[in-house]
């Protein structure tokens, strides 16, 4: 399952802006395995009367963060007539790479798959000075310097739990991956982990209820609110145990999982989002919830 980069903000979980597939193409030119860096193909934008950050981003197929992301002068939502824009191809962040750093390290920094930095960016053998990488969302404090080791913690994370009674396969990962069917790059908000139908679903951390309901692009979604800004999302589930305003403790039971028709396995499509600025912004579940990390 591939959703949408990042969802509302305030106490709604910001579910109705969220769309079931949002694909970016990375396709090849005609002319080359690789397509041209990223970074070679920003384009400028003069902002015209009327327009605001918001528009000229949909006018791209971008997230207003990222235009922010690669203008610092719009990082407080505005922007002004007359004002140039720079437009990157991709949802992204520029980053800044230490020299003799390789895509691996690069790749790891960032959690993205070493083969995908290396196409978008032009297929180069040596890591440039400045990179895209794709599907990271800016907010305020994010890193544009690439580090070979991922910072630890100050520390622990309220999410010390696991959504399901016992480790499950992971079916669809975090983060930028080929379409199985089309030749695109597309991007998942969280992880799809198989589980058979009516297996129990529970609170990953202690938390409030923050929403319980059907929702057009997860079904049947329970939402909790956590410490440290942080939310996480169940979706695919057939019965939900708990309802709004209720305080649940980890490993609290949510519901169940759905079954799913007999083309395919059942699973449960499990998030974890932070609260910032531009609303609930996505993040990789196997760096905030210790029980999934890989292994």
């Amino acid at each position: 399952m591939v959703v949408s980069l990042s969802g509302g903000g305030g106490a709604n979980p910001g579910l109705a802006v969220d769309a079931v597939w949002i694909a970016q193409t990375a396709a090849p030119s005609e002319d080359s395995l690789c397509s041209a860096p990223a970074l070679s193909r920003l384009v400028r934008h003069r902002v015209a009367a009327g327009e605001t950050l918001d528009t000229i981003a949909q006018q791209y197929g971008l997230l207003s963060a990222t235009l922010m992301g690669f203008n610092p002068a719009v990082q407080g939502g505005r922007v002004s007539v007359g004002q140039e824009l720079v437009i990157p191809p991709y949802n992204g962040i520029r980053v800044r790479v230490a020299p003799g750093q390789t895509w691996v390290q690069v790749a790891q920094a960032y959690d993205r798959q070493a083969d995908l930095l290396f196409e978008i960016n032009g297929c180069v053998s040596a890591v440039p000075a400045e990179i895209f990488v794709p599907g990271i969302n800016w907010f305020p404090g994010v890193s544009t310097a690439a580090s070979a080791h991922n910072p630890t913690p100050t520390r622990p994370s309220p999410l010390q739990g696991y959504p399901l009674p016992e480790r499950a396969e992971v079916v669809v990962n975090f983060g930028w991956q080929p379409a199985p069917d089309r030749n695109e790059v597309v991007f998942n908000t969280g992880v799809a982990l198989a589980a058979t139908a009516t297996t129990p679903v529970l609170a990953v951390g202690a938390g409030t209820v923050a929403f319980v309901g059907t929702d057009p692009v997860y079904g049947n979604l329970v939402v909790v609110n956590h410490a440290d800004g942080l939310q996480t999302r169940y979706a695919n589930l057939t019965e939900m145990a708990v309802t709004v305003g209720q305080t649940v403790s980890q490993g609290a039971r949510l519901g169940r999982v759905a079954a799913r028709d007999e083309r395919v396995e059942s699973y449960l499509f499990f998030e974890v989002r932070l609260n910032s600025d531009l609303g609930w912004v996505a993040q990789n579940p196997h760096d905030l919830v210790p029980a999934m990390a890989l292994r």
